[in-house]
């Protein structure tokens, strides 16, 4: 399939843009926890030397270890919860005796 192609509007173009350095280690993190692995998996989506690549990925292990392995259910870690207020209307009607 080409880069392009004709409809009766004009010419439709597909952007192709090769995954990030941190997107194809993200990428390889989620298949499996061998570092070596991940190097592997994320040079090849990549195209990238092996030994660059495991240099970062190595980086990034790092830094995600440092971090708390907290887990959040719903919404984002460190967001403030909403409170909703609502008023209720109380209606009273003409015959109403309760005042």
């Amino acid at each position: 399939m080409s880069d392009g192609w004709q409809t009766k509007y004009g010419i439709r173009r597909v952007r192709r843009d090769p995954p990030t350095l941190e997107e194809a280690i993200f990428a390889a993190t989620g298949i499996t926890d061998d570092l070596d692995s991940q190097a592997e998996i994320a040079a090849s989506l990549i195209g990238m030397p092996l030994d660059i690549v495991h240099a970062e990925v190595k980086k990034t292990a790092r830094t995600v270890a440092r971090l708390p392995t907290t887990r959040v259910i719903a919404g984002e870690q460190g967001a403030l919860r909403s409170v909703v207020v609502e008023r209720r209307v109380v209606r009273r009607f003409g015959n109403d005796k309760r005042i």
